[in-house]
């Protein structure tokens, strides 16, 4: 039987409970999962170093052999071919996540007709965590430590 390996593609600017939350999830769909810092085109600086986030997400997940982190400047597409991958993990918290997504799987879909996107809803009590919304409170001395599995 093929290896269940599973890409769960973003920003992650920053990486929160909520991402974590769809991973461990995700762990009981998969074999593997990928976590994929991609370098948005929409995004042209981002708030929190990705060193800084590829070594917080990997200490969040020390304990865990088949939960792997990585970047790419790529098509998700591509990536996920040149993994092995056949599946995108995503998570939707509201309606415009799922229209967001749905676009994006579609074009997917197109470029890599194998290429399969799970979505899973997010847990009810961390559904309005945005990266977007932590950086805002960051930014003006907040403390994030609540919506993050790491300390900064």
């Amino acid at each position: 039987m093929q290896k269940r390996i599973a890409i769960f593609p973003g920003s992650f600017d920053p990486f929160t409970k909520g991402h974590e939350d769809i991973v461990l999830r995700g762990l009981q769909l998969f074999d593997e999962i990928i976590i994929a810092i991609g370098y948005n085109s929409n995004k042209s600086v981002r708030y929190f170093e990705i060193n800084t986030m590829i070594e917080k997400i990997k200490e969040t997940f020390k304990d865990y052999n088949n939960i792997h982190v990585d970047t790419y400047a790529e098509l998700t597409a591509t990536y996920a071919q040149k993994h092995n991958a056949n599946y995108l993990l995503r998570g939707l918290r509201n309606t415009t996540d799922f229209e967001y997504e749905n676009s994006i799987s579609q074009v997917n879909r197109k470029l890599h007709a194998d290429l399969e996107s799970v979505f899973l809803i997010t847990t009810p009590q961390l559904a309005w965590i945005s990266s977007s919304i932590i950086r805002e409170v960051h930014r003006y001395g907040g403390d994030v430590s609540q919506f993050l599995p790491y300390k900064l």
